[in-house]
């Protein structure tokens, strides 16, 4: 079954407002298994709102139209699909005692307007809004269905997670997907990785997306139930996972990489201090942002300066005159001191030269060295990135997370091999 979805509102037009319902209805009509290939934004016009309405119900079994459900002249989704639809409006009583109610709670009196809300096209399933005034509307005829919905988020959720859903649900297969988040590997690369099964699969099928220094694996499957959909899912997201190995920090949707991070620092018991200076703080920002954070982070410090960099962290002004504060080695000596003066069994420090200005031939605008100090053992790598200076500082950041993630995972593969060393030497003693 195909659904089709389209917002209303010139202001969605003008861009006064994020479209954030076309959004949350596509992601939810895949879940019900509903194909959507047509999205559609019109302003509030009868004339070109007609028109496609008219196109979308020729070629798609749901339309789903959000917005244009308020009670001023401009509000016209109702009006016109009851047009479409060859249905007239009639005042329903429940929804009118369902505005007077609501007027009545805040103690307010309502408008001549208002009562336009409740108007509704014969015959059709009218959906109570326990959040606002306008109804939902459901319109079934020669085997389609016409959905209308309230256009503020706050309405249109939970209506359509309580009432439309179940609707939509019946007789539908299901469809579940699985993301496979990986890091420290580039687009390009991941894609080559895995196009022969992206190329072979049709159920479930692979899906890559870009984000900034990550790739997503959106492995989508399609059965009659959950549980059917699952199995088919597990040996693909097994597979992606043999493929990418410690590249792979989550398969839970919901995880971003810092919470990874964080995740990773609290297993191990280790705490973290980062010290910055061309990202200013975002760095501990991003990492601070997550939940029971608390755990693990110790301290951050902002060292922009040069000074700064001698008074509180101890680089010598001789390596800052030598080097120069964008270097390897000072970002080796920022890490050291961080993690010196904080007592944190991590440290990441980060220097560069974020731009517009400062650049030279020698340290170009888009230089930046990340130091991770994980129990003494540091590691210092060199990044070469484009772009303006938010998004030069903005992928610093995922950068330092991805080593710090990195070189946790490389110390204790290293500690646990020790250990296996010295217990095959007892063995031979």
């Amino acid at each position: 079954m195909t659904v089709e979805l389209i917002s209303v509102g010139t202001e969605l037009l003008l861009g006064n407002i994020v479209n954030t319902n076309a959004a949350f209805l596509a992601e939810k009509c895949a879940d019900l298994g509903l194909a959507c290939y047509y999205q559609s934004v019109v302003g509030d016009n009868e004339e070109r709102l007609s028109a496609v309405l008219k196109a979308a119900i020729g070629r798609s079994d749901v339309v789903i139209l959000s917005g244009g459900l308020g009670p001023t002249e401009d509000d016209l989704t109702k009006e016109v699909a009851a047009k479409v639809a060859g249905r007239e409006l009639y005042m329903h009583e429940p929804s009118k005692k369902q505005i007077e109610d609501f007027f009545r709670r805040r103690n307010m009196e309502p408008t001549g307007n208002n009562w336009k809300q409740a108007m509704v096209p014969k015959g059709a399933i009218v959906v109570e809004n326990e959040n606002g005034t306008a109804p939902g509307v459901i319109m079934e005829a020669d085997g389609k269905k016409i959905i209308l919905l309230p256009g503020p988020p706050n309405e249109l959720v939970p209506m359509f997670e309580k009432s439309i859903m179940p609707y939509l649900a019946e007789g539908n297969s299901t469809i579940y997907s699985q993301t496979v988040k990986i890091c420290g590997v580039g687009e390009s690369r991941a894609e080559t990785m895995v196009k022969d099964l992206i190329d072979k699969q049709t159920n479930p099928t692979i899906a890559p997306y870009a984000k900034n220094c990550e790739v997503h694996f959106r492995v989508t499957a399609k059965a009659e139930n959950e549980k059917e959909a699952k199995k088919l899912l597990k040996p693909v997201v097994k597979e992606l996972k043999s493929r990418f190995e410690n590249h792979v920090y989550t398969t839970d949707v919901d995880t971003t990489l810092e919470k990874a991070v964080v995740d990773l620092l609290a297993a191990n018991k280790l705490t973290v201090s980062t010290v910055e200076s061309c990202t200013g703080g975002m760095l501990a920002a991003r990492i601070i942002n997550v939940p029971g954070v608390s755990d693990v982070y110790k301290s951050g410090y902002i060292t922009y300066s040069n000074k700064a960099k001698r008074k509180i962290l101890g680089v010598k002004k001789g390596l800052l005159e030598k080097k120069g504060a964008v270097s390897e080695e000072v970002a080796r000596e920022m890490a050291k001191g961080a993690a010196l003066i904080s007592k944190a069994e991590v440290a990441v420090a980060v220097t560069g030269v974020a731009g517009p200005g400062g650049g030279t031939e020698e340290k170009p605008v888009g230089l930046v060295y990340i130091a991770c100090n994980v129990c003494g053992k540091i590691k210092v790598k060199k990044y070469n990135f484009d772009g303006n200076r938010a998004k030069i500082r903005e992928t610093t950041v995922s950068s330092a997370l991805i080593l710090m993630r990195q070189c946790i995972l490389e110390y204790y593969s290293e500690v646990a091999f020790g250990k296996k060393l010295d217990e095959n030497a007892d063995r031979r003693k």
